[in-house]
């Protein structure tokens, strides 16, 4: 079991910046691909980012290409998803995800591929 707490939501005005952690408390996380996905009411949970555990792979949604960023420190156990540039359609609550994978395992964008999931944190982008 790999328990998932995610932070650095809040408000922000478009044009501006946050970054996301996703924090395990347990090392096994570095044997974890990694996704961020977000969700608005009503919608499917969207896929946002993903990294392979060991850094070396990631994948963006089109929507966030060339402004979010993903990368993790296995050392501390933690991914990050710097988000640049937020526009207000980014407004969701956004969840951390992770699965146990191999070494080869390419990180997936499909919400169920992955194991375990952090209660998310809110994210509001004002226009």
């Amino acid at each position: 079991q790999v328990q998932l707490v995610e932070s650095g939501g809040g408000l922000v005005q478009a044009g501006g910046s946050l970054r996301l952690s996703c924090t395990a408390p347990r090392p096994t996380f570095s044997r974890c691909n990694v996704g961020w996905f977000r969700q608005t009411p009503g919608q499917e949970r969207e896929f946002v980012a993903a990294i392979s555990r060991n850094g070396g792979s990631s994948v963006y949604s089109d929507s966030a290409k060339g402004r979010f960023t993903i990368s993790r420190d296995n050392a501390k156990n933690t991914v990050y998803l710097q988000m640049n540039t937020l526009k207000p359609e980014d407004t969701a609550v956004y969840y951390c995800a992770a699965r146990d994978a191999i070494l080869t395992m390419p990180p997936g964008v499909q919400p169920g591929s992955y194991h375990f999931w952090g209660q998310g944190t809110q994210v509001t982008v004002s226009s």
